[in-house]
């Protein structure tokens, strides 16, 4: 964000959703209809100068901006709705999950304008956005309320509703920090084990007795086709977790009736969602790192660096072929640009410093984007 006075800061809005072709002047003619405008900043990637899709609108005084709040959010601008709201500096209340909401099982046609219009009833808002992509609505969205109260009352009152013939799931959002140790300490914990390639001639009775030596077993169950042939899978409950481990440790590769048995942790359709994401993100990260990897997006630089300090902070990893620091009237504006000699000393650097203090201010560290 550009350099404002801290007293017209909270004169501040974001405005998002923006179309790659609207200008700064385009949005000083529109919001300067409302109130004297301070100054506008589309955001650019900084190598190929195109829009990121979001701007900061900048008033003079915060009435104004309010004002523009209530009666422009969701209007079209060059045939998008754009999405106002304030601008949000405490990166601690836009990360801690605090009045935060995540909402699931959205009808495809409920857009931005109409879920702000069903959820502002319960306290004010700060942000929300239902998820797209090129085919339209993802079927959910996140709600950010100013406190926590507002996402209780939204929680308590919506979940379970119907909207558009579609009953919605409303709950806190949990990062994806949360959900994956969530989903970790199912792992840790699990009593349900997945058994195949026992063949098709096994019964409940037949595998139950293969497994009761490990422990005491809550159920057992031979998946069968319509004709009540075994498919050659099947599961095995537990009542502790250390039966199941054990059952998992010993059975597993094991030959039984001539068949080299597979027998792991049972998982739910969203866990193996999730480990398949979570593998293919992996991967995808590899390609994108061998691929394109040298050059790095500083931002967030406190004005005091300078391209001389940022070499050396960063020389220790690896060899820099050039380093850039934006400036405008001979003031750094923020960012900078960093070049590698190859992406694993890139990659390296970014994890190394992202988020780490430099001078005042923590560092924010992107893959700056190719044309």
């Amino acid at each position: 964000m550009m350099n404002v006075d801290p007293k017209y800061r909270q004169a501040s809005l974001y405005v998002g959703d923006l179309h790659e072709e609207v200008t700064e002047d385009v949005l000083f003619r529109k919001f300067n209809t409302v109130g004297p405008v301070l100054s506008i900043r589309i955001c650019r990637d900084l190598v190929t100068g195109c829009s990121l899709g979001y701007a900061y609108v900048n008033f003079l005084h915060e009435a104004d901006a309010q004002k523009a709040l209530d009666t422009m959010n969701f209007d079209i601008v060059q045939g998008k709705s754009i999405r106002l709201m304030w601008s949000q500096r405490d990166a601690y209340l836009r990360k801690s999950g605090i009045g935060n909401v995540f909402i699931k099982n959205l009808d495809k046609s409920i857009d931005n304008k109409t879920l702000y219009e069903h959820f502002s009833a319960f306290g004010k808002i700060l942000s929300s956005k239902v998820m797209s992509d090129d085919q339209g609505s993802r079927g959910y969205a996140f709600v950010h309320f100013q406190n926590q109260a507002a996402a209780d009352r939204a929680i308590e009152q919506m979940d379970g509703t119907l909207l558009k013939d579609c009953r919605l799931f409303v709950g806190r959002f949990k990062s994806r920090k949360d959900r994956e140790a969530e989903l970790q300490n199912k792992a840790n914990e699990f009593t349900n084990v997945y058994i195949k390639n026992f063949g098709y001639g096994m019964t409940d009775d037949a595998l139950k007795e293969v497994f009761s030596r490990y422990g005491k077993i809550l159920s057992v169950k031979v998946m069968t086709d319509a004709s009540g042939n075994s498919k050659g899978f099947g599961f095995v409950s537990f009542d502790s977790h250390e039966a199941a481990k054990k059952a998992v440790e010993e059975m597993n590769g094991k030959n039984v009736n001539g068949q080299l048995l597979f027998v792991g942790r049972a998982q739910k359709k969203a866990e193996r969602q999730a480990e398949l994401k979570q593998k293919f993100e992996q991967m995808r990260q590899e390609r994108f790192w061998r691929r394109r990897g040298e050059k790095l997006y500083v931002k967030n630089l406190d004005e005091t660096i300078d391209e001389e300090n940022l070499r050396r902070v960063f020389s220790s990893f690896g060899s820099i072929s050039r380093v850039k620091v934006m400036q405008e009237g001979g003031r750094s504006k923020g960012f900078g640009l960093i070049c590698f000699s190859s992406p694993d000393e890139a990659a390296k650097a970014m994890a190394a410093m992202n988020g780490r203090i430099l001078g005042s201010k923590p560092l924010n560290i992107a893959v700056a984007q190719r044309p």
